[in-house]
């Protein structure tokens, strides 16, 4: 979004409120949720230039692009921290808040932990009702409490657009901790929820939602992924982590880098809202997207020739699934539990030894 300056507040009130009964909090916002995300190759190499300070109880910090960082504290206890927040992907203040409240905690369930703590991080217009901040708020604080977490304060700040999350401490044993890193030749990939979300939302926001998916959309955005950390409790996973803003591909090539080893994708087994391939047919496609493109391209083999479904492998995804790597003997198991919460949950693929491409899509 552009920087607005001293423009007239009125413009950015009617932008919010424009006559049809409804607010449109997206109005504000060039482009919202993951998908506001900096791309993954700026990131990569702003990190490198950072000075590293070695401390033998990190466990686990920015050098392997994981999900949050692990500092132990004792033989039996270490603490994940991280922080999550963006402008709003869909209108309704409170849904908003909690899918941006879900998207924070995952996080700490991607490394195998347990929400302890939570704080709020706001940016909010002046020209907007502080009701409307109150509806995110509450949200949030509903999405906290479901992961039994305790919400014990925040920051805010003024900002013409509007921005919303949590910083969130969880715990994990050292032991117990999982990382995108450990993936082993082998593996089961086990994908949570489906893809898609980041489509659907671009549609509804220029009201071209001609298939009606965004309930269900939002239905698996403020989904926890709690159910999926806990499925995997006591089974031989190996490598996990979240599908948020570099997109199905993007994230399960952090893993394979992290864990020298490639993938193969089942195209047949992957979920997704049909209506997501629908309208990337139509060309309905996002900046973001094509940012994750250029960013995996070299590294990615298709053996079928279809850019629609390839957008959806590549669709930023706000408060995605789990991508588990998981034993072959455990991997049913775990399906199994994840299908008691999970209805879209699906074996995708397999880990391999290293080849010329980290991922194949048969």
């Amino acid at each position: 979004m552009a920087d607005y300056g001293f423009t007239d507040t009125k413009a950015l009130y009617q932008r919010v409120f424009p006559g049809d009964g409804k607010i449109h909090l997206t109005a504000l916002c060039a482009t919202g949720g993951c998908g506001a995300k900096i791309p993954a190759d700026t990131l990569e190499t702003m990190v490198q230039g950072l000075p590293a300070i070695w401390d033998d109880n990190l466990l686990v910090g920015f050098e392997g692009s994981d999900d949050a960082g692990v500092y132990k504290l004792s033989s039996s206890m270490a603490i994940i921290q991280t922080l999550d927040f963006f402008p709003p992907i869909v209108d309704d203040p409170y849904l908003y808040g909690k899918i941006a409240a879900a998207n924070a905690l995952s996080d700490v369930y991607a490394m195998g932990g347990t929400v302890k703590t939570a704080m709020n991080i706001v940016a909010f217009p002046e020209f907007l009702e502080y009701e409307i901040l109150g509806e995110i708020l509450r949200g949030g604080a509903e999405k906290v409490a479901e992961a039994q977490a305790v919400l014990c304060g925040g920051h805010s700040i003024k900002d013409n657009e509007p921005k919303y999350g949590l910083s969130v401490t969880g715990i994990v044993h050292p032991e117990h901790i999982l990382t995108n890193r450990g993936a082993r030749p082998g593996d089961f990939l086990l994908l949570t929820k489906p893809l898609g979300v980041g489509i659907i939302t671009a549609a509804v926001k220029v009201e071209m939602d001609h298939l009606g998916a965004f309930e269900e959309a939002a239905k698996s955005m403020e989904m926890l992924n709690r159910y999926g950390c806990e499925a995997m409790a006591e089974l031989k996973v190996h490598a996990c982590t979240d599908v948020t803003g570099f997109g199905f591909l993007g994230h399960l090539l952090e893993m394979t880098r992290a864990s020298g080893v490639s993938a193969l994708v089942y195209r047949d087994k992957i979920p997704f809202f049909p209506a997501a391939y629908a309208y990337a047919k139509e060309f309905m496609i996002t900046c973001a997207a094509q940012r994750n493109r250029h960013h995996v391209e070299a590294s990615v083999a298709f053996i079928d020739d279809d850019y629609a479904f390839e957008e959806v492998l590549l669709d930023p995804q706000t408060s995605g699934g789990l991508l588990i790597a998981c034993a072959p003997e455990d991997s049913g198991r775990l399906l199994e539990r994840l299908r008691c919460r999970h209805a879209y949950a699906r074996i995708i693929g397999q880990i391999t030894e290293k080849t010329e491409k980290d991922i194949t899509v048969l």
